[in-house]
This record gives C-alpha cells, structure tokens and sequence, in this order.
C-alpha cells in the first residue's frame, strides 16, 4: 500500500464552494498533447488581478486515487487570498475527477517525484497564460506527494517561480519489501544536484510517515548534492504532523516561518483584504456538552458513539436525526457539513448539529420546523430508506 497522507474523509457529497473568497473549479489542460484535463481549485480575491499566484500540490490517500475527494486546502486558501493571491489546487492525472492515468513508478521514488511534476509543470504554464496572474511572482507549494512533486519540479528551470514549500513531503509504499526510506533519500539527493530554487520545508516530530530521523537524512542529502532549503522541525502536532496543512489550527504552526520564506523571496506577505470566516453555529442554553443523556433521539450505542465523540480534537462536530441516526467529524476541513452530510445519507429524517467544538448548538424550536417540513415531503423510495443506518461514523477521521 502506498501513503502519502492520513487517511481522507469518507464525505457523502461535495464541500459547497465557498463564494467569500470567490472558489470555483477550472480543468486545466496536461498530459501528452493537453489531452487530460486536471480538476482544479481556484481562489481567488476580488477584482481583475494580476494577482501573486500560490500553487498546492496534494498528496495521495490510501487506495485507488480517483475515489480521493477533492483538495482544497481551504484554511491555507483563506490566509493567502487575503494576503491578495489566487490560489490553485490542482488534482493530477488520476485523481479525484481529473482525467488522465496515475502513473505509479512503484519504489522509484525518484520518478514519482518527476512524473507528477510534469503535471505541476502544466499547471504552471496555464496560470502563466492567464491575464489575472501576476507571472513573475509564483510560489509553488506541496503536502505529502506533493510535496515530494513540488521538490522535483524545482530541478527544472521555471520562469516566474521564486521558490518552492515541501510540507511533510514523500511518499511511503510498504508494499514488496520496497526500501522506500532509502529511495526517498536518493530521490532528494538528486532532486538537491539539479535544484534551481530556494526552498522551505517543514516536518513535524510527530510525523506518522516522516519521522524526525528519516527527514535529516533527506534534507542532508538535498543539501550535501548542492540543494537549497530551509528545514523547519516543528514540534508534535495534536495526533500526527502529517495532517497539519489541512486543520484549522495549522496555521499557528506554518504561517510565521512561511511569510519569512516569502519575504526573502520577494513575495507580498502583507494582508490586504478582510476575508469574512465561515459562520458558525450559535451555542446555545440546552445543555452542557459533556452531558450524555441529553442529546435527544440516541440509541445507546449512540450514547456510546457521543461519549466517544467527548474525546476527540478539535474542530469537530456531531450531527443526530430523528431516526435515531448520528454521526461525527473531526479535524480537516469544515467538520460540520462533513457530519451533517454524512448523518443525512444513513437518515429517511433531516439531520441536525448538536454539538460543535465545546458547545451543544441544538436548537429544538429549529429541529422541530424542520421535522415538520420533512413530514410534509413525499417519502423516500424503499431502497434509499433501507439504506438508513443507526450510528455512522464514515465521516470520522483517524
């Protein structure tokens, strides 16, 4: 099996676009003769442009790569279009909705890195073709495989491009006795002899893919074969390092040394727009959060399940139904629509938040309009009700 991520979501339907900071998909031509289209995420502020530019590289969950979800990267989104970027967040060859074929090049760390480049590289040459992107200010970014992508494309020369930002970069295959430690280390020795950019990067010392000791040999063996990079080792992020790019609280952890890196290479740092956050629930009077027993319509399995969802990090949400179906979110982004979307999937009832990070948010006047409006909707066919499940955990991360 090859990881090179924490384990993705199980989401039952697509996150909403966020208009607040005007994200919308394009398909930008790659591959042999333009013939693939990558599935990919804009962001961008108001206005015509030419705006800095901020390309995210993603990495690869565990399984087949077009059943991982979309990235978006939302929160780092949301701090650089304020600092007046357009963003990008393309899904290569294979991935998510993006056409094309996954080219896996098996313990080859070192042609991994270099095949999806190739399609950072299109991604690239896209943005610099567009009149609402500044071409000489570009700065190319990537978690995981991403990050492992990011770091080979930076062998090549790249006009616009002032440096590059490897977040827990690599790529793990434990499959057929594959040295895959030994060949990352390779990878970056030869990434770091044809290197044409400045580069950051950061690893956490919790890292469950990237220990401390195996990151000091690829960053020595970057900079020994002449590779230019800042490490940056963070200390234990909540669980597990690796999927500190996509919390909510990441970025107390990669923002300073990031705007330092940009500083140095001439990119803006400086906030200039006031992007709004998302809305949040209220809390509310009906309960305290830790009190079990109160959370209407639970089984005692889902008791259990509420008890449970009492211990995990934030951000996080929990979602019930009339039904008697629930179910819970942590981490990543935007927990609530994750459970809610979920919870509504197993449910023939609507579904509604009770909790919310350390608040209960429940609101019964709410539930009980809602209860009323789906009474008066015709009822679903006998095979999506069969399809109601009491307690799904699918959205939980690990």
């Amino acid at each position: 099996m090859v990881l090179a991520m924490l384990p993705g979501f199980s989401v039952e339907q697509e996150l909403q676009l966020d208009y607040r900071i005007n994200e919308h998909i394009v398909l930008i031509p790659a591959g042999r003769n333009h013939q693939a289209r990558l599935e990919t995420t804009v962001f961008q502020p108001n206005g015509p442009g030419p705006f800095p530019l901020i390309i995210i590289n993603h990495g690869k969950d565990p399984g087949h790569p077009n059943l991982q979800p979309r990235d978006r990267f939302y929160h780092m989104a949301h701090a650089f279009v304020a600092r007046g970027y357009a963003v990008m967040v393309p899904m290569r060859q294979g991935f998510a909705n993006s056409t094309g074929r996954y080219r896996d090049h098996g313990c080859d760390m070192t042609a991994n890195g270099y095949t999806q480049a190739e399609d950072i590289r299109d991604t690239l040459e896209y943005a610099r073709s567009q009149k609402w992107i500044d071409a000489d200010h570009i700065v190319v970014a990537g978690q995981s495989y991403g990050g492992l992508a990011t770091i080979a494309l930076g062998t090549q020369e790249l006009p616009g491009v002032r440096g590059l930002i490897n977040f827990a970069g690599g790529l793990r295959d434990d499959s057929n006795g594959c040295g895959w430690r030994s060949a990352l280390v390779s990878a970056f020795a030869e990434y770091g002899a044809q290197n044409k950019l400045p580069s950051l990067w950061m690893y956490g010392q919790n890292d469950s893919l990237f220990g401390p000791e195996l990151v000091a040999r690829m960053h020595d063996a970057f900079e020994q074969a002449g590779g230019k990079a800042k490490l940056v080792e963070y200390a234990a992020f909540k669980r597990d390092s690796h999927g500190m790019l996509a919390s909510r609280d990441g970025g107390k952890v990669w923002l300073a040394d990031t705007m330092e890196f940009l500083d140095r290479i001439g990119m803006p740092t400086k906030v200039i727009y006031k992007v709004p956050e998302p809305p949040m629930p209220q809390p509310t009077n009906f309960a305290k959060v830790d009190d079990v027993e109160s959370v209407p319509f639970l089984s005692e399995n889902g008791k259990r399940a509420y008890a449970e969802y009492l211990t995990k990090m934030t951000p996080r949400a929990f979602a019930v139904s009339s039904s008697g179906a629930w179910c819970w979110a942590e981490e990543g982004e935007d927990p609530e629509a994750r459970a809610l979307a979920t919870c509504s999937a197993k449910s023939d009832k609507p579904c509604r938040l009770y909790s919310v990070d350390e608040h209960v948010v429940w609101n019964p006047d709410l539930a009980e309009k809602a209860a009323v409006t789906a009474s008066n909707t015709p009822a679903p066919s006998s095979d999506a009700a069969g399809t109601a499940q009491m307690g799904s955990t699918a959205a939980v991360t690990n």
